[in-house]
């Protein structure tokens, strides 16, 4: 079992908006680009952030005496973190909120040790897989609506994880465009067909 490291949640004094700025989350998860070009980090570097989301969740997981193996990886230029076993549900939560937060709180645990925003992924029992399956199917679903009656389809209000499942799956046809609005909880896509 690896070492759990001080990871500990800012204050109340201490708002974790000051350490990682919302935007920088938000728009990193959106895909949408910055004004100014970063260097991605090395393999090595999201490999190291995979490590420490990992050992935090481990924490949490003897915490609330749960059982499920630990997965590090690295994949699409991100650092991934994996949590596979039974009776694992409840870390998800209704429609993944519990996951989104979770995943939070380990992208806040791997700034504190690096001092650097992170795009890291959080997965539970494969429930990101099965919902990019979902959302892949809603997405194709809108897109043949818009083609047929020419007018814009919001989708109900989606996570940022989701919504990205979403744009990649409209930016990949022809005829049809995305874009997100409103503010977030509520923030959805409309899928419009492309102006000629």
């Amino acid at each position: 079992m690896r070492p759990v490291t001080d990871t500990s949640i800012p204050s109340a004094d201490q708002s974790v908006d000051e350490e990682i700025p919302a935007a920088a989350a938000t728009e990193t998860d959106e895909g949408t680009a910055g004004t100014r070009e970063k260097k991605a980090p090395a393999d090595s570097d999201l490999f190291r952030q995979s490590e420490i989301a990992a050992d935090y969740v481990e924490g949490l997981l003897d915490i609330l005496d749960y059982d499920g193996d630990i997965d590090e990886l690295v994949s699409g230029g991100r650092p991934v973190v994996e949590v596979v076993g039974g009776r694992l549900q409840s870390l998800v939560g209704q429609r993944g909120a519990t996951l989104e937060a979770l995943q939070e709180l380990a992208r806040l645990a791997v700034f504190r040790q690096t001092g650097t925003p992170s795009r890291l992924l959080l997965d539970v029992g494969g429930y990101r897989a099965a919902r990019r399956k979902e959302l892949a199917a809603v997405a194709k679903n809108a897109v043949e609506k818009v083609k047929e009656h020419g007018e814009s389809v919001r989708l109900e209000p989606m996570s940022a994880f989701e919504r990205k499942c979403v744009h990649d799956v409209v930016n990949a046809m022809s005829g049809v465009e995305s874009e997100s609005e409103g503010v977030e909880p509520n923030r959805r896509i409309v899928v419009r067909p492309v102006a000629d």
